[in-house]
């Protein structure tokens, strides 16, 4: 068995309970393939985007429903050594990647106010009208379980709101274009196992204004940084912490709501209190 049959063997065999198995509930409970679909796996460089492209592989190669897969690297501006761990590491997973240029980095770099954002704007742009160049429906990003549990939080705690990261989404720029997290049920603890489980080394950011931290900014103590050390601290307390925060957006009762949104419109509990 070579090298790269071993590293599949890993997703499919050894991590099966934990990776393969969560992909594979995932795509299925939330009808995330269809037959026929062309999909974008969208590869920023990092451990989750890459072992997701390669599920996606794993999945056309042996799933039972037929769809069309494009493995898209966007270069929004990386410096030598991060394009060419990027390419390395592609080789090494077997992906065929398409790589697509831009200059994000050096226009956010001239921006002030909220450059992570805009960042993260044009990116998105810039993948779907890539994916959509290549005959595209779908573009796949690799957001995990823990992204999905810190969202809920975030959304609680600095915007007043129960908000959650969808499993998919239709575009609202890209009218024929739907986006998918495959990798929405799975923890990046065992995603970790497994990129050391490989001896793997992936980018940890590729903002070429952060190269070598751990986060997508420089700035450890972030939002989203709080909510994952204020995690950390809650697990020491209740170990399925994330999964009953997670199940909270997934059993939300209306009659115990004093009031939720549906499209335009804000609906009170006294709308239908004396009825």
């Amino acid at each position: 068995m070579n090298p790269l049959e071993e590293l599949e063997r890993s997703i499919i065999k050894t991590y099966r309970r934990e990776i393969w198995r969560n992909f594979a509930f995932a795509v299925g409970r939330y009808k995330l393939i269809q037959e026929g679909d062309r999909i974008a796996a969208c590869i920023s460089g990092g451990k989750d985007s890459m072992l997701m492209a390669k599920c996606l592989q794993e999945m056309q190669r042996h799933g039972p429903v037929g769809f069309w897969l494009e493995f898209l690297v966007m270069d929004p501006g990386y410096s030598k050594e991060n394009r060419s761990i990027i390419e390395k590491n592609a080789e090494r997973l077997g992906l065929p990647v398409h790589i697509a240029d831009s200059d994000i980095y050096e226009i956010v770099s001239k921006t002030e106010q909220s450059p992570c954002y805009l960042c993260a704007r044009m990116r998105r742009g810039c993948l779907y009208r890539h994916a959509e160049e290549l005959g595209c429906n779908k573009i796949a990003l690799g957001h995990h379980f823990d992204d999905v549990v810190e969202t809920i939080l975030l959304s609680m705690f600095f915007g007043g709101q129960v908000r959650t990261m969808m499993p998919k989404l239709h575009s609202t720029n890209y009218p024929k274009m739907e986006l998918i997290r495959p990798m929405y049920l799975i923890k990046e603890a065992d995603i970790i196992r497994w990129q050391k489980h490989n001896s793997l080394e992936f980018i940890k950011c590729a903002c070429r204004f952060s190269e070598g931290e751990e986060s997508s900014c420089s700035d450890k103590t972030g939002k989203r940084a709080q909510m994952k050390a204020l995690l950390t601290q809650l697990r020491q307390l209740d170990p399925k912490i994330e999964q009953n925060i997670f199940a909270s957006v997934e059993n939300i009762n209306l009659e115990t709501i004093i009031s939720y949104k549906k499209g335009n419109r804000c609906i009170s509990f006294l709308d239908e209190y004396d009825l």
